[in-house]
């Protein structure tokens, strides 16, 4: 299963095992059992620290199979055959269980040492996920520290009964002990929080003692990740406030218009981004929601869990979420049918009926990708004609199980209380409703500025974006935006990069100026007269 390059790799990586691996393959008769453990003895072939176990009767979930050590109960287990985006899981288990240090600060780790009671927690992911590695290697990493905590990452789409008994549209979706525990992209850090009821008040006294801040930057996507770089190259104090360090690239799933890098996928980009800035002397401070800008000669950054962040300058780039369609039972069915990761979400609806909502780029490209999946995809387009660059247009007119309807407009998502069973239009040209019978509603309509927590502070678009200047400059003094959340045209991450340099350097150039002041002791500066022949 493994070409000859990965496994050299591979074999690699496994040279960083110190300690002996057991795997404990879980099989039947059937050939995806017999594909796991052909990949599972290739992976012993290349080390001889790891060992397979057969067995046919020890777990109900055939095929999957346990990592762990020798003799110990093993916490980590995989259902199906983890390639694709998982394939780095698989790795990270290994190098981990085999004796590889874990990355994580010594407070985390203690975190999760820490925790009471018992926690069977399952994951169910899709190989063409980019947001469910995270769940799954975070998961991982925490039943591997605590002996307490166990964890099965399920390929839902080989586990289908499972997927549609437990109701499930949106991966990655998390269990704890049975119950549903969360849905969408995940960290440690993220994860301890929800199982912590006093994570956030920790959180917030952890952060009681920071110093004034040089510069604070609020975002950590690609403009943030710039700011970052430039101010702290600039020897000053640098903090970074963020949700998740990578922001939307983390939801992305191939780039390939970014100067000097050929082709790589959104998480990859984001590590990058995130490993870049630490090379400097930066206070990262992730998982901190923003929640108000209270703004002065020192201006105050107020997080959700009650700390208070204090800068004499701020860099604003908290960029842009998925836009809503804003129709009834868009909200109500969100991951019940209603999706906006196609990539992530559409194996979930394999040889169904879903309809693509935009016929932009992203929404054509929706729909090439979910037309090798699903049944049938219905495009809807409000505009006469579909926006998309022609080359895109050309391959979905090739597709035989796709239907684009111009000149649509969504009305109405409808479901019988658990998923979604139907949408509805009105044809702009008759006014007429028509309605679709389908299970799934793909949403691609571009973004929406995270911008609510600042208005009025800071002046605002028409279209919820921050105001800025050819420099980066708000309407507040100090302040400066960048990226997706600006009036900056063009939202890409290239433009984005450029633009967090930008604001960066504009918010330097104010620092410096601002904390010139003149004393009765400095000596004035006059221009020489010039000289006299």
């Amino acid at each position: 299963m493994l070409d000859a390059n990965l496994k050299t790799q591979l074999k690699t990586y496994l040279n960083h095992v110190t300690r002996p691996i057991e795997i404990v393959a879980s099989l039947d008769d059937s050939a995806k059992s017999q594909e796991l453990l052909a990949l599972l003895n290739e992976i012993a072939s290349l080390t001889d620290r790891v060992a397979v176990i057969e067995r046919r009767d020890d777990d109900e979930r055939k095929p999957s199979f346990s990592i762990g050590e020798p003799g110990k109960a093993a916490g980590i287990r995989f259902a199906g055959i983890p390639m694709g985006h998982e394939f780095t899981s698989l790795v990270l288990a290994l190098l981990q269980v085999g004796g590889h240090p874990v990355k994580l600060d010594e407070a985390v780790i203690e975190h999760i040492r820490e925790l009471d009671g018992n926690y069977v927690f399952e994951t169910y992911f899709s190989l063409s996920c980019q947001n469910c590695p995270e769940v799954v290697q975070a998961l991982n990493v925490m039943a591997l520290i605590n002996p307490r905590i166990r964890h099965v990452a399920i390929d839902g789409a080989l586990f289908q009964g499972e997927v549609e008994s437990r109701q499930i549209m949106a991966v990655p979706t998390m269990f704890l002990n049975g119950e549903v525990f969360g849905q969408g992209r995940s960290g440690v850090k993220e994860i301890l929080a929800k199982l912590d009821n006093n994570a956030g008040a920790k959180a917030a006294k952890a952060l009681e003692n920071k110093p004034v801040f040089d510069m604070l930057i609020v975002g950590g996507g690609p403009a943030g990740a710039a700011a970052a770089i430039y101010a702290a190259r600039k020897g000053i104090a640098t903090g970074v406030a963020a949700e998740r360090f990578g922001g939307q690239v983390l939801d992305t799933l191939a780039i390939e218009n970014f100067v000097s890098v050929q082709e790589t996928e959104g998480p990859k980009f984001a590590v990058a981004l995130e490993e870049h800035v630490k090379h400097y002397e930066v206070d990262i401070m992730d998982t901190q929601r923003a929640e108000a800008l209270v703004p002065g000669k020192i201006n105050e950054i107020h997080l959700a869990n009650g700390a208070v962040l204090r800068a004499k300058t701020v860099v604003l780039a908290t960029g842009a979420r998925w836009r809503e369609i804003g129709v009834p039972g868009e909200r109500e069915y969100r991951n019940r049918g209603v999706a906006y990761c196609p990539h992530c979400d559409g194996p979930l609806f394999k040889g169904k009926r879903v309809a693509v909502i935009g016929g932009g780029n992203s929404g054509v490209e929706a729909a090439i990708d979910l037309a090798g999946i699903v049944r049938e995809v219905t495009l809807l387009e409000y505009g006469e004609s579909l926006r998309a660059d022609e080359v895109l247009q050309r391959k979905l007119r090739s597709l035989v199980n796709v239907t684009v309807v111009t000149r649509a407009q969504t009305t109405q998502i409808e479901g019988d209380g658990g998923k979604v069973t139907a949408l509805v239009y009105k044809d702009l040209r008759s006014d007429e409703p028509t309605r679709v019978e389908l299970e799934g509603v793909f949403v691609q309509i571009g973004l929406v500025p995270n911008t609510e927590w600042l208005k009025g502070t800071v002046e605002l678009s028409p279209r919820g974006e921050i105001v800025v200047d050819a420099k980066g400059a708000t309407s507040l003094p100090g302040v400066f935006a960048a990226g997706d959340v600006t009036t900056t045209p063009f939202k890409q991450i290239v433009i984005a990069v450029g633009e967090g340099a930008k604001a960066s350097l504009g918010a330097f150039d104010y620092l410096i100026r601002s904390t010139v002041e003149p004393t009765a002791s400095a000596p004035a500066i006059r221009e020489a007269e010039p000289a006299l022949a």
